[in-house]
């Protein structure tokens, strides 16, 4: 049997060096003897650590931190200005924008409207949100850009598909001529793929390895976490469930291509919105029609009764799709995310439970999304801020428990 090749000493400081700066990521500023403590280091070697890191321009002095009578520690960070990145977040309506250094620390935020019809608008509209939210004053410009968008790139023609609602968006080589035109390397990401890796890093998936995340708002959306990845499929459509036939919808062949079929005519936005006001629950939204559906439901008499039947048809409805997506992918859990979910909260989550335990024969539970805010920008901060850390830094280590 092969014996073990032993680590050399360079390759012993490199994995030191690292698992010092993903303490410094995720403790923010330490001491010398906070970062012993951490790495399990003597007292010289982190002495050592910390004047390497120090020279390679890593970390920086961060002033000093008195402790007992006539003792004081100085106190080390990450460098900020190591590097700059930006998530940015596309729907038919809007285009938002953050940007943050190295260390995770927002900078700036910026919305306008979506951009037009052609490429050049698209990249005009990027460059005006960037610029709203601060690029123009980053040190050195930005490294990398994540987009977050309702579709999915084609990683063989590099075109997106799935997102023909989005004009512009449609143009050759879609990623080298964003990244050229911004002077920053730019990557795509579906933004319910994003949703699932925020909720799997910090949300209601944390520490699972197989779950689905279904996204229900508008439109309808779920991303596929296999084996502790993100599975994406060959053309990058894996999860766009709102094409999938479901009994008692249009078809494709029936509707149209480009008209609601399928599961989005069965429970999209639209739907939810005619199917709740056939119950007499009004909204401007489909979210806003399942929020008053919730607080009507709680109360008592004939127009408590319809919401709560109209809320068991949207969640039967829900059901439908999910039990498809249960049957093949047999998740451990499924995520609930989306405006329909974030109005309906824990009483839609039960009635659309119980329904998909009704109908399948795995029964995960089922998780409302813990991610506040725009977990579509948080996802693609998050995955901004790990291409650019591994690429500073090297491949990041597990996590120091806490």
């Amino acid at each position: 049997m092969a014996q073990p090749t032993p680590g050399t000493p360079s390759l012993l400081r490199a994995i030191n060096d690292r698992a010092a700066i993903q303490a410094f990521l995720e403790r923010g500023p330490l001491t010398r003897p906070e970062i012993g403590v951490l790495t399990g280091l003597s007292k010289p070697t982190a002495s050592q650590l910390l004047s390497r890191l120090q020279d390679a321009g890593f970390v920086v002095l961060d002033g000093i931190r008195e402790g007992l009578p006539g003792r004081t520690a100085e106190v080390y960070r990450i460098n900020p200005g190591l590097a700059h990145v930006a998530a940015v977040d596309v729907t038919p309506s809007r285009i938002e924008a953050r940007i943050a250094d190295i260390t995770g620390a927002v900078s700036g935020e910026h919305r306008l409207p979506t951009p037009g019809r052609s490429g050049r608008d698209v990249l005009g509209r990027l460059r005006a949100v960037l610029d709203g939210a601060g690029a123009r004053d980053v040190p050195g410009g930005l490294r990398h850009v994540v987009i977050g968008i309702q579709g999915a790139l084609d990683p063989v023609t590099g075109r997106l598909g799935y997102g023909g609602h989005i004009p512009g968006w449609h143009i050759p080589d879609l990623v080298p001529t964003l990244s050229e035109g911004l002077g920053a390397q730019v990557h795509i990401e579906n933004d319910v793929n994003l949703v699932a890796l925020c909720e799997q890093a910090r949300g209601a998936a944390r520490g699972r390895q197989d779950f689905v995340l279904f996204w229900a708002d508008a439109g309808l959306g779920s991303a596929l976490v296999l084996g502790g990845r993100l599975h994406r499929g060959a053309t990058g459509g894996a999860g766009e469930v709102g094409y999938m036939p479901a009994l008692g919808a249009p078809t494709a062949r029936e509707a149209g291509r480009e008209a609601d079929h399928g599961f989005q005519a069965l429970t999209g936005g639209r739907t939810v919105l005619k199917v709740l006001r056939s119950y007499g629950v009004r909204g401007a939204t489909s979210a806003a029609a399942v929020r008053s559906a919730v607080l009507a439901a709680e109360g008592t008499g004939r127009r408590a009764d319809d919401a709560r039947a109209g809320l068991r048809d949207v969640a039967a409805r829900l059901a439908v799709g999910l039990a498809a997506i249960t049957a093949v992918v047999d998740p451990e859990l499924v995520v609930l995310a989306g405006g329909t979910f974030a109005a309906g909260g824990e009483t839609l989550r039960e009635l659309v439970e119980h329904e998909l335990h009704a109908l399948t024969i795995p029964r995960p539970p089922l998780l409302l999304s813990a991610v506040e805010g725009n977990p579509v920008l948080a996802g693609a901060l998050d995955q901004a801020l790990t291409i650019a850390r591994d690429e500073v830094f090297g491949p990041a280590l597990p996590t120091i428990p806490s």
